[in-house]
């Protein structure tokens, strides 16, 4: 086991106990570095989807965290990145000798290795992810992942909160965006995915595609396709 569940349950219990901070990315801030700490990754951070459906970056505890998050940003691939897609954890023990992401490499910090992610739900949708990573490669484990749900386990009810204050700024904005269109978008992958055979991040990536192309929302674009039928 690399995790240590008392100190697990420790720092989420610390976490919920603390006042809760009015400023969302700063309570998000506080999390990432609580998780990099405790489990001595070398860096966390959180993405959260935009209107774009772009990931982009939130919080990181380090700059080649931050570094990592923006990699996939500009690249639209990476371990985070088919974690959001996907909606499950997805996990590298060396991104640097993996084939899924060809394109990352060019532009990925060389002190990124290991890295693993794992989505953050509202609604029981993704809106985000939360991602560690080490600087040597590293075999993540089923503890490692038990911990990281746990973490977005807490992310998840301090987004919640946000939303129901009423909070008014663009993170805020961003998640009600995602609550709002996260399940017709899912129903146009799946639709892209059982017309053309596509993987899911195939078909997401088709969508954002189009959706630029016609410099329309995805949102909106998903809506048609499931309407008419067209891609």
């Amino acid at each position: 086991m690399h995790i240590d569940n008392e100190a697990l349950d420790l720092s989420l219990d610390h976490l919920r106990k603390a006042a809760h901070e009015p400023d969302v990315v700063r309570a998000l801030q506080r999390v990432v570095s609580s998780v990099d700490r405790l489990f001595g990754y070398d860096g966390a951070g959180i993405m959260l989807i935009d209107e774009d459906e772009a990931l982009l970056y939130v919080a990181a505890s380090d700059e080649v965290g931050r570094s990592l998050e923006e990699a996939q940003t500009s690249t639209d691939q990476g371990p985070c990145y088919d974690t959001y897609v996907k909606g499950r954890p997805v996990t590298t023990k060396d991104v640097r000798s993996d084939p899924r992401w060809p394109q990352l490499l060019d532009v990925l910090d060389e002190r990124v290795r290991a890295v693993a992610g794992v989505p953050l739900l509202l609604g029981g949708s993704p809106v985000g992810t939360l991602n560690v990573y080490r600087s040597e490669p590293y075999g993540w484990d089923d503890s490692d992942i038990t911990a990281l749900r746990a973490y977005a386990g807490l992310i998840g009810e301090l987004l919640a909160a946000a939303l129901s204050s009423r909070e008014h700024s663009a993170t805020v904005s961003q998640l009600q965006y995602a609550l709002d269109y996260r399940v017709v978008i899912e129903r146009a992958i799946g639709y892209l995915m059982a017309t053309y055979g596509l993987d899911a991040v195939s078909a997401f990536n088709r969508l954002r595609k189009q959706a630029r192309d016609s410099r329309r929302r995805v949102a909106d674009l998903a809506a048609e396709i499931l309407q008419d039928g067209i891609a």
